[in-house]
């Protein structure tokens, strides 16, 4: 075990083929009390509105969690609680913003935010962009995908769906929870943390990065499992671009691995 662990850190954001760039990602680490944290969030709304939902849900897990982070007297039960608290001041920030906007006017985001107190990991999810653990070859993704994704896969195994057509289906990608301004209706942030192992990546991203299916994301893992974060995030983003889809969403991308100091 680590006795004081530092983090590799690398984070990613590209356009992809889209018009505008809805994605926003941040990061920021706090040595004095070995704490940190990475956030992602996935805009929606069009041109402008997404962009601006996205970095109204930055804004919000920042002022949070930098009070905690940065303040004389830190507790982790204080910084653990800041994230529910990050997510509903972003939902009141796009909600009173929305307002400001008039009737008619809708914008929303997905909110990933992850918590590093020392080896253990907090997090909370808000809609469909996924966090991936890369422990002992394999992968799996360990927060919940608040999507129909979850709901026409299940069909799959119930055989009332073809694969075929549950990866073509016009709902996969229909949000089940979302930052709106609105009541949330869905919240995965676990009481329990996931404790790191020295061996562990630990791998955000915006639903871009779900152009490459978990198999071929986990191959890039594979062989890249010695590498750097920004080595690993790199290889990650070239395995999307070189598919050369023409409806690439925005790509986000964070890679967290421990390190020795």
């Amino acid at each position: 075990m680590l006795a004081t662990p530092t983090y590799d850190l690398a984070l990613i954001l590209n356009q992809g083929q889209r018009e505008t760039q809805e994605d926003a990602i941040a990061a920021r680490m706090f040595d004095a009390v070995n704490a940190g944290y990475v956030v992602i969030a996935d805009g929606m709304g069009g041109h402008e509105a997404g962009e601006v939902a996205s970095e109204l849900v930055i804004s919000g897990w920042r002022d949070a969690l930098d009070a905690e982070l940065d303040g004389d007297s830190l507790t982790e039960s204080a910084v653990v609680d800041a994230l529910p608290l990050a997510a509903m001041q972003a939902n009141a920030a796009i909600a009173d913003h929305s307002e400001q906007q008039g009737d008619g006017f809708n914008m929303g985001s997905t909110l990933l935010g992850v918590l590093f107190l020392g080896q253990r990991v907090f997090w909370i999810s808000i809609g469909d962009s996924p966090l991936y653990l890369f422990r002992d070859g394999e992968l799996a993704q360990i927060n919940e995908d608040h999507s129909m994704a979850p709901v026409i896969d299940a069909q799959v195994a119930q055989g009332i769906l073809s694969e075929a057509d549950a990866k073509t289906h016009p709902d996969r990608n229909q949000l089940t929870s979302v930052i709106m301004g609105a009541a949330i209706p869905k919240v995965d942030c676990p009481e329990d943390p996931l404790t790191l192992a020295p061996t562990d990546i630990l791998i955000l991203g915006s639903d871009g990065l779900q152009y490459l299916s978990d198999a071929e994301i986990q191959a890039v893992l594979r062989e890249q499992k010695q590498a750097l974060a920004q080595e690993i995030a790199d290889a990650l983003s070239q395995a999307v671009q070189v598919k050369g889809d023409p409806d690439q969403d925005n790509l986000s991308i964070a890679v967290v691995k421990l390190t020795r100091p």
